[in-house]
């Protein structure tokens, strides 16, 4: 069973993570943010993960390091979930609408960390979270998962669905890159022999 549990305690968080690769998009969710609350359940539902997560930070101060710090045992847990990676598809993008917004995304799990973000947010903050956290968490992501992740916003000029349209994409995105791709079960998806 591709699962993964994380437990990480910092001066700052105290963080606890459980994924479920090849689950129904069950989520419970509970960082001490609303909005990020939110975001984490539409990731899982759409990438048909079973996801939990409490988180108890320093909110007091801002969400810069329950964001940043959830992010990275997000990536431990998909990494740890993976193993050797045998089987998986190893890529995925998708085009997503969100209202007015229009999100790209694409990943390749390449044992690489790569980000490229691409976005005009409009406003500095959704409700009370900053929205360049959103970079901060997909940088945290990204760089203990190992992956060449893609984000851009093509079109939108509502913050709030320009973000809700960036982790629905991450979620189609990466629930397609982590799928078992049947023909190839067993092999490692690279010509290297190793991911």
């Amino acid at each position: 069973m591709r699962k993964s549990e994380i437990t990480r305690k910092t001066a700052e968080t105290d963080i606890k993570l459980s994924l479920l690769l090849d689950g129904k998009g069950n989520s419970e969710i509970d960082t001490g943010c609303g909005f990020l609350d939110h975001m984490l359940t539409l990731f899982a539902k759409h990438g048909g993960f079973d996801l939990k997560v409490t988180c108890r930070g320093d909110v007091n101060v801002d969400y810069h390091h329950t964001a940043e710090d959830i992010g990275i045992c997000l990536g431990k847990a998909f990494s740890e979930a993976l193993g050797d990676c045998k089987g998986i598809y190893r890529y995925g993008d998708i085009i997503l609408p969100m209202d007015e917004a229009l999100i790209m995304c694409a990943v390749d799990i390449c044992g690489r960390d790569t980000l490229v973000y691409r976005a005009e947010i409009p406003s500095s903050k959704v409700g009370d979270f900053d929205t360049e956290l959103v970079e901060e968490f997909l940088l945290a992501l990204v760089r203990t998962m190992k992956i060449s992740l893609h984000v851009r916003q093509l079109e939108g000029r509502n913050s709030h669905h320009i973000i809700e349209g960036m982790f629905k994409a991450l979620g189609r995105t990466l629930g397609k890159a982590v799928a078992i791709d049947e023909k190839r079960a067993g092999e490692i998806p690279s010509t290297k022999g190793v991911i």
